[in-house]
């Protein structure tokens, strides 16, 4: 397995070295909510957030970038990070507007990181990994690298999947999908520039009214492979599996506590993984940024 130290160094080598922050999507904000699972859901997974009662959410919108300092006007991937803090346990999503991975292992995943920074180096780069070009022809046509007019009117892929278990064990494979709500007409009147635009613009929406998603799931049909991150899907069943409405910014959580992680192996009874590499790997990887974050007084 890739040494998760030399993960972190790697990226760091390409966004630099911040203390206090992340390695990636170092910057963001955090709001809290309520997500309402349907009937649907809990007929088909048996875990505790899906039990149709509200249960509280703690979410992380943030830039993809290692860079805490990089103004939200630059195209980048955006991330939509929710915690379902259900009393049994918290469900972690880990959601980017890019739909699905454009690699299969956490050594391309940095070899794309490092290519991408240069312009030079990602032509040569796609040359040697031309299995990545359809999944990044699929992010140009939804412009998941871009600049949105808002973290709120786009939509989010939690990228791995995951067996859903019903009350009788029965397993389903499904990807999540977190579709907005938001319209034209919820826009803030004020015009909004800055580095920090996109935290501004929705503390300013929030102050009108809550932000609303729909969770959607996709189901895996036959021969739709769970375990590959780059696999499309030809199924076309899907559910809509509750609503997230966001209520308020908050301040971060971690300026008065431990760490807050968004880990997508953060899962519950009901609820299992898949074997996709990537996924495997994350949690190791996390844990070393963790590390390097809090390991002095100032967050270093």
């Amino acid at each position: 397995m890739l040494d998760p130290r030399e993960a972190i160094d790697r990226i760091n080598a390409v966004y630099g070295s911040h203390a206090g922050h992340r390695a990636l999507h170092a910057h963001g904000s955090f709001y809290t909510g309520t997500f309402t699972a349907t009937s649907e859901a809990g007929r088909l997974c048996r875990a505790a957030p899906f039990s149709g009662d509200p249960v509280p959410v703690l979410v992380r919108w943030s830039n993809a970038g290692g860079d805490p300092d990089r103004p939200d006007r630059v195209p980048d991937v955006r991330g939509m990070s929710v915690k379902l803090q259900a009393p049994g346990g918290d469900i972690d999503l880990v959601a980017q507007t890019q739909p699905r991975l454009p690699v299969r292992t956490p050594e391309d995943f940095l070899g794309l990181i490092s290519a991408s920074r240069r312009r030079w180096a990602l032509p040569l780069w796609l040359a040697r990994h031309r299995s990545a070009l359809p999944a990044l022809r699929e992010g140009a046509r939804v412009h998941a690298l871009g600049t949105p007019y808002s973290y709120a009117e786009v939509t989010y892929y939690p990228i791995h999947a995951y067996g859903w278990l019903d009350e009788r064990g029965h397993r389903t494979w499904v990807r999540y999908q977190l579709v907005p709500l938001a319209a034209r007409t919820d826009r803030p009147e004020e015009e909004l520039d800055g580095p920090h635009r996109l935290g501004d613009e929705m503390a300013a929406r929030l102050a009108l009214g809550p932000v609303a998603y729909d969770l959607l799931v996709k189901k895996a049909g036959a021969g739709d492979d769970p375990h590959d991150p780059m696999s499309v899907w030809r199924s076309g069943d899907a559910a809509n599996a509750g609503r997230l409405e966001i209520t308020a910014p908050v301040d971060d959580p971690e300026q008065a506590g431990g760490p807050v992680v968004f880990d997508p192996t953060r899962v519950v009874d009901g609820i299992e993984l898949s074997d996709d590499p990537i996924l495997r790997y994350r949690p190791v990887a996390y844990s070393e940024s963790v590390a390097r974050r809090t390991s002095r007084p100032d967050g270093a």
